[in-house]
C-alpha cells in the first residue's frame, strides 16, 4: 500500500530519539557528559537537537 504525501512528510520530519544513557555514551557528547548527565532526566527520550539545545541553554546561562 502506498502512503500519501502527508504520511511521507511525517516520516521525514520525525527525528530519532535516544535515552539519557545512549546520549551519554555517544562520542558526540564525550566532552560534555557531566553537564548532559545533570541536565537530562532519566526515563525520557531526547532527540540530538533537544540534547544540544539543553547544553547550549545551560552554557549560555547567567553566572550569579
Amino acid at each position: 500500500m502506498e502512503k500519501n504525501k502527508t504520511e511521507k512528510a511525517v516520516e521525514i520530519k520525525t527525528a530519532p530519539k535516544f535515552t539519557k544513557e545512549q546520549l551519554l555514551s555517544a562520542e558526540r557528547f564525550s566532552g560534555r557528559k557531566d553537564a548532559l548527565g545533570a541536565l537530562l532526566r532519566d526515563n525520557r527520550e531526547y532527540t540530538i537537537a533537544e540534547a544540544e539545545g539543553a547544553l547550549d541553554k545551560f552554557m549560555k546561562g547567567k553566572v550569579m
